[in-house]
């Protein structure tokens, strides 16, 4: 019975590498626990393994006693306290081993998926891929084998969770560690690395040695080493560009495969200006915006991107489409103005053609008081116009409708358009509602028709003599 108790304390430490002296300590702890359960609770017994033979000693106050039945309650209670030492001892026995393999690859099997996460069996743990960590690109399935980095290590209760990724960038930095034994030997450094995973991935690299070609050695010959990785990766593209301290240098090789003819770099803000051809646009930019969105990411500078037309004429509304932002795009045409390639007169207050507009510009606009009472003003003069077209023709229609005589003094015309102003502005506002109704014979009419009747007695009376 007693190497009985030695085979199985040796099994579970080779199956679930625990220390046997952590088993036995817990079997100790387990049988104390049931033995009190049993007699009471009695501070002077203890309970001894022997470690050899595997003998058990009940000690009370330091003396040998024969063992006891202890019952089956006690014996389930005793179970219980072992199992659970147990499966403490293997969580802390895997947290330990699985923490110092943090940031490390790992293969596994797909074991399951639970919603949008994959399960992976890593041998003696399972891992936990989540769904924002997996390649929109890929597709497992189950028993599917899979390379992960290992993210982080956690301890859950009585489990250790492992958080494993396929899209983190060390990923990709540990393949070429494992493909570039230079890499691995720290002869070639790798000094940057921004990645869109499934997509497209740039690297740096710098080589300490100056015998070997940093860029050719993680290519390798015919492309075995580097198409090795990409295979790994999916089909993942892979750029590899040399390293350097010089910013415009280093921005030049990123955005390879483009011809870049000058950039102009703000080393203030971290922002650049890169002037390229026109054909060259589309491949600096790339697919989506990619090629410069990842070299901005690779060198830690702001990206932008204009043709060599556009710096040359000056015309940035298209850059500015292109997302160029508003202080980029200012500070660009301060440099296009002191160089000429846009005319001064575009500043505010130099237009030689509208003097005072700098003035006009800075003023206050316009309140919704001061546009009310403009629009009065002009609606009050457009109703004083209609009311002397009116008045004008009601006075020649008066003078049509009388014989045809003509006045005496050539005045009387004059004196009634007069007249009528007159009463429109004693009326007021020269509506429709003030206006003398027409079929009515007005003063001017009565007037005239008089002058014409005395003329016409005059003219009968010098005819009768």
């Amino acid at each position: 019975m007693n190497g009985e108790l030695l085979r199985i304390v040796d099994a579970i430490h080779r199956e679930k590498d625990i220390d046997k002296e952590v088993l036995l300590e817990g079997i100790e702890s387990a049988l104390l626990t049931a033995a009190r359960k049993r007699l009471g609770n009695k501070t002077n017994l203890s309970i001894h393994i022997d470690r050899k033979t595997g003998d058990l000693m009940v000690l009370e106050d330091n003396e040998k006693v024969v063992p006891i039945d202890l019952g089956r309650i006690a014996a389930q209670t005793a179970k219980q306290v072992i199992i659970q030492k147990i499966r403490e001892a293997e969580r802390d026995s895997i947290f330990e081993e699985y923490e110092k393999r943090a940031r490390t690859i790992m293969s596994g099997t797909v074991q399951r998926f639970e919603g949008g996460s994959m399960i992976v069996n890593l041998s003696k743990t399972e891992g936990y891929l989540a769904r924002h960590e997996q390649v929109r690109t890929e597709n497992y399935h189950v028993g599917d084998r899979i390379r992960v980095l290992l993210v982080d290590v956690k301890k859950l209760g009585q489990k250790v969770k492992l958080s494993l990724s396929r899209t983190h960038p060390d990923l990709v930095r540990r393949l070429f560690e494992l493909e570039v034994p230079e890499i691995a030997e720290g002869v070639i450094e790798i000094k940057g690395l921004a990645r869109e995973p499934g997509y497209r991935t740039k690297i740096a690299v710098e080589s300490l040695d100056a015998k070997i070609d940093c860029v050719g050695a993680c290519v390798g010959v015919r492309g075995t080493r580097i198409k090795n990785i990409a295979d790994e990766l999916n089909g993942e593209k892979i750029d590899i560009i040399r390293w350097s301290d010089d910013p415009d240098q280093l921005i030049v090789n990123s955005l390879k495969p483009a011809a870049i003819n000058s950039i102009i770099l703000d080393e203030d803000n971290y922002t650049a200006l890169v002037i390229v051809d026109e054909e060259q646009l589309s491949l600096a930019i790339g697919k989506k915006g990619q090629n410069v969105r990842l070299a901005a990411k690779l060198c830690e500078w702001d990206v932008n991107i204009i043709t060599q037309q556009e710096y040359d004429t000056g015309e940035l509304d298209k850059a500015k489409k292109r997302g160029i932002r508003g202080s980029v795009a200012q500070d660009l045409e301060e440099i296009m103005i002191a160089e000429g390639k846009i005319p001064h007169a575009q500043e505010a207050g130099d237009d030689p053609g509208s003097e005072g507009s700098a003035t006009s510009s800075a003023e206050t606009p316009p309140t919704v008081a001061d546009t009310q009472t403009a629009a009065d003003t002009q609606t009050a003069a457009d109703t004083q116009t209609a009311a002397d077209t009116q008045t004008a023709a009601d006075t020649q229609t008066a003078v049509e409708s009388s014989d045809g005589s003509a006045p005496v003094d050539g005045t009387v015309s004059t004196d009634e358009t007069v007249s009528t102003d007159e009463t429109e502005d004693e009326l007021g506002t020269g509506s429709e509602d003030t206006e003398p109704d027409q079929g009515e014979p007005t003063a001017a009419l009565a007037e005239t028709e008089a002058r014409s009747d005395d003329r016409a007695d005059e003219e009968a009376t010098k005819e009768g003599t």
